[in-house]
């Protein structure tokens, strides 16, 4: 998706239907669309967001934004920074907004996270087997050149420093993981 593009969410009932701000990496929404999303209203969902900074679980600077939202009042244009709010508050409000569409959102996000996590993991293990593969591959061929002549001390000093090097860097990732 394309930088400040507008792309249409729809509530998997069909009944939410909002035009939603990509803007640096995540979607915007005003207060105005939280409320239709989460089919509550507007006062409901500012009282949440002020909650959630009171509560200081996100940091306003990196959580809102003003964009400029010019419109026809009469015969002038008017320009107003209209306050938007990205993906982070929009889950926060999400799961505090008691009603029938904020709950299929959480069910929803909870789905959403939970298929993550899973090929998270699937990844992270695919990865773990390749690495593993590759080490017996090393210690294989090491092996073979051992095999076919004596080795200088040198030479078998810095096979086996190749060797500890290795299985440090997959011990390491693997206690990261």
């Amino acid at each position: 998706m394309k930088q400040g593009e507008i792309v249409i969410y729809q509530a998997p009932d069909g009944n939410t239907s909002l035009d939603v701000r990509l803007e640096n990496e995540t979607v915007w929404l005003d207060q105005y669309q939280m409320a239709e999303l989460f089919d509550t209203d507007r006062t409901s969902v500012l009282r949440h967001i002020r909650n959630v900074y009171k509560m200081e679980e996100l940091e306003e600077k990196s959580t809102c934004a003003k964009f400029a939202q010019v419109q026809i009042e009469g015969r002038r244009k008017v320009s107003r920074n209209i306050s938007y709010y990205n993906l982070d508050m929009i889950i926060s409000v999400g799961y505090r907004v008691n009603s029938k569409q904020g709950t299929q959102f959480r069910i929803w996000a909870n789905k959403l996270l939970k298929e993550y996590l899973i090929k998270g993991y699937v990844v992270n293990e695919k990865i773990k087997m390749q690495q593993y593969n590759d080490l017996k591959q090393t210690v294989k061929l090491l092996s073979n050149v051992i095999q076919q002549k004596v080795l200088s001390a040198d030479e078998a000093t810095g096979l086996l420093q190749v060797i500890t090097d290795y299985t440090y860097a997959l011990d390491t990732l693997d206690k990261y993981d």
